[in-house]
Parts: C-alpha cells; sequence; structure tokens
C-alpha cells in the first residue's frame, strides 16, 4: 500500500528497558542492525500496526509494554534504487512511518524473536539511547535523528542515563548481541545485504 508519493505507509518501535537502553534486532542472516519496524496494514491504525510488529518481530503482547509517546506526523526517508526490488522500480520511493516510544513492563525473558513463522530478527541487544545513530544504514539516519530526537523528551526522568541528554552527549559503549535464547505527542549498523523488500 504506497501513497501517491510512492512511499509505504510503516510503524517504527524504540522499545526502552528500565535503564532507558533501547532494543536493537539483528536481521536474520545478515549483519544488518534496525529498530523494529513494519508497514500498516489497509484498515489498520498505527497504533494498532504497531502492536502487530512488536508481536511478530519481538514476540512481546501489548501487557508487556506502556507507550510513552509516538511522533506527531509522518516521518520519510528514501531508499536508493538499488536497494529496492527491480519490480518495485519506479513506484516505491520509501517508507514514512509514525515512530513510538514504548516502555518495557515485562522482562527479557518475555522476548521471542520466533514468534511467528517469518521472524525479522536472529540476534538482539540492548543499546545506549544514541548509539543507533553511529551505526544505522546511512539513508535512515536522519529519521532516526528526528524520532530519536522528538521522543527524547518523553524518556523516564529519574534515571542516570539522561546525562547524556542534558550534557549533549552521544554514548558510545556497546553491548554484546544476545542470541534469541539469551515535537511530539504523548500517548501513554545496518548494512542490508541485495535489495529491500518494500514490504519490511
Amino acid at each position: 500500500m504506497l501513497d501517491r508519493e510512492g512511499f509505504r505507509p510503516n510503524v517504527g518501535i524504540i522499545l526502552l528497558n528500565q535503564r532507558n537502553q533501547v532494543f536493537w534486532g539483528k536481521r536474520i542472516r545478515t549483519h544488518s542492525w534496525q529498530f523494529p519496524q513494519g508497514g500498516i496494514k489497509h484498515g489498520e491504525s498505527p497504533e494498532q500496526a504497531m502492536y502487530r510488529e512488536l508481536h511478530e518481530e519481538v514476540g512481546l503482547l501489548p501487557e508487556h509494554v506502556r507507550i510513552l509517546a509516538r511522533t506527531r506526523d509522518w516521518l520519510r526517508y528514501e531508499v536508493p534504487e538499488h536497494y529496492i526490488r527491480r519490480d518495485a522500480r519506479g513506484h516505491y520511493r520509501g517508507q514514512k512511518q509514525i515512530w513510538f516510544l514504548l516502555q518495557l513492563t515485562g522482562r527479557d525473558c518475555d522476548m521471542n524473536l520466533r514468534a511467528t513463522d517469518h521472524p525479522e530478527f536472529d540476534a538482539w541487544r540492548w543499546n545506549e539511547y544514541w548509539v543507533p545513530l553511529d551505526v544505522v544504514i546511512e539513508f535512515k539516519r536522519d529519521v532516526y535523528q528526528m524520532a530519536l530526537t522528538e521522543l527524547a523528551r518523553f524518556l523516564p526522568r529519574a534515571n542516570h542515563h539522561n546525562r547524556y541528554l542534558r550534557g549533549g552527549m552521544r554514548p558510545h559503549q556497546r553491548d554484546e548481541p544476545r542470541s534469541e535464547r539469551g515535537a511530539a505527542q504523548a500517548v501513554g549498523a545496518e548494512e542490508p545485504s541485495g535489495e529491500l523488500d518494500p514490504e519490511a
């Protein structure tokens, strides 16, 4: 489902743990890392799509999270032509996204990367809030910057990790990946291999 300009409606998910670190997933059988995201189906609201994608990609249910905020407007990025499937070229330009900031109220062990028959990720880790800007693929970086910046003011305040926001610093330490085992509206290092699926 594309709009008249060739952008597919999509949701992005920034999932926080109790230390204000963000969930970062490794796309299956690649070395690409990204936030959970996915298309909005016909008849779905962005919130409905977010909960569906959260379960499909991370295995979490609505009772495992709390919505802290969402971006007010669509954030768009264009996909370079050489990453687009040949049959979609000339029609598909990229994604327009609503981003959600979620607080994990469940536990790490509630996550299940194989909740469906078509898993998106095969590993995950927690990263400091700003780290994804340093490692995401270039054509998504501006949207990540806009989403993280717009939603940063909704981070829970009683947390020492917010010193990065107050001081204007971006941390650079990175946690080791875990295997699959192991102006906003308050609402309550990726490197693709081959061509991107515009449905992703």
